[in-house]
């Protein structure tokens, strides 16, 4: 099980990221139109999952609109900003915001994503939500990196998750 933090007080999580070289869980997520998404939904592009606890907070924020910039211009990747925001709070973020590039997806129906990827939170105020990672998929959804952010209200490495993508 790992830990992170909020504040500097320990939180608890449901187990650990996926292993760099494993092949990443599947998942089923929420997009801005209610549809369901899978990892098959972007195959044959590298994928940078940007896991945060709720976009209404301003590292979280911040990250996206990070990734979002970045990201302009690639075709062979994709970034996804995934929490338990619903799809019509992420859309109205990502509108007033400009977030074009950034696909949110929301686990509105389910937290089998959090369970599945080790980053579900099991303790303190933010339980039930996730804790801030990045996880880095090849095309074949193997993983290429993971951060699990030692303080939740840290940003995280963008250099070293981009530079795997």
């Amino acid at each position: 099980m790992a830990h992170t933090a909020l504040q500097g007080n320990p939180v608890s999580l449901n187990g650990e990221l996926p292993a760099v070289g494993s092949s990443a869980p599947d998942f089923t997520l929420v997009d801005k139109d209610l549809a369901d998404r899978t990892l098959a939904d972007f195959a044959g592009k590298k994928k940078l999952l940007n896991i945060v606890p709720s976009l209404d907070t301003p590292v979280c924020a911040t990250s996206t609109k990070t990734f979002n910039a970045a990201m302009a211009g690639k075709t062979d990747a994709v970034a996804l900003v995934i929490s338990a925001d619903l799809p019509f709070a992420m859309g109205r973020f990502c509108g007033a915001e400009g977030i074009d590039t950034v696909i949110s997806l929301s686990m509105m129906r389910s937290r089998n994503f959090a369970r599945d990827y080790g980053v579900l939170i099991e303790d303190g105020p933010l339980a039930g939500i996730t804790a801030r990672a990045v996880v880095v998929l090849d095309a074949d959804n193997k993983v290429l990196y993971t951060q699990l952010v030692p303080e939740i209200t840290e940003e995280p490495d963008y250099e070293a998750a981009l530079a795997k993508l």
